[in-house]
This record gives structure tokens, sequence and C-alpha cells, in this order.
């Protein structure tokens, strides 16, 4: 037990270690004169990496980290521009294939009534 508290708070270090390298290296990309694109540090953005960071730490089980990860997911994507094309005007079309995807690929929570009565062999009829 002792062993799996010592390894989490070893990847809860690795990851903020990380993540604050990460900032670090863009602020110095920025100030060194390169363009940074503005969303890259933008609120929306920092709430869809803490999404995901959440999500990652809870295996992506509930719903809180989904919220935080799509509603980052929109606000970001309609900042990014590509090639003069605006992802803004596909972001709704992306939520809803990304939902139906969710929808598709999440483990489903209840149990098969019918799985219960298969094992019948230690049952045994009564006769009148």
């Amino acid at each position: 037990m002792e062993n799996l508290i010592k390894k989490n708070h070893a990847d809860k270090q690795m990851g903020l270690g990380i993540l604050i390298i990460v900032i670090g290296s863009v602020f110095l990309l920025r100030n060194t004169g390169i363009d940074i694109p503005h969303w890259v540090l933008s609120w929306h953005t920092i709430m869809l990496g803490a999404g995901l960071w959440i999500g990652y730490r809870k295996n992506f089980q509930g719903s809180g980290w989904l919220a935080l990860t799509i509603i980052g997911a929109i606000f970001t994507l309609r900042d990014i521009t590509i090639l003069d094309f605006e992802l803004s005007k596909i972001t709704t079309a992306l939520v809803l294939i990304g939902l139906g995807l969710w929808v598709i690929l999440k483990p489903s929570k209840f149990k098969n009534f019918s799985n219960n009565f298969q094992n019948t062999s230690n049952v045994h009829e009564i006769k009148n």
C-alpha cells in the first residue's frame, strides 16, 4: 500500500513538473519574439488541459472532467485558425461527432438480467 502511495505521489510530481516546463517554454518562446498563438495560454485552453488532467487522474470515470474538457475545447476551437480556415465553422459538428463516439464507446453500467439465470445446474425441481 505504501509503495502505491509513493508511486501516485511521484506521478503527480512528474505531471506537475511537465506542466510547469511546458508553460515556462511557451513564455520563453513568446518573450524571445517567436510568434505563439494567443489561444495557447488562454483561459479556455487551461480549462481544456485541466479537464483532461482530471480525467486522466480519475481514469476517465465520471462526468466532471468531461464538462471541463468540452467547454474548453469549444472555446479553444473557436480561436484556432489554420490556413485562413476558422475551425469555429465546424465546431458544432465536431462536438456532436465526439458526443456520439462517447455514447457508443462508453462502458455499459447495467447488467443483463438474463445472465442471472444461466447457471441452473444446482437448482432441483420440486415434484408433487
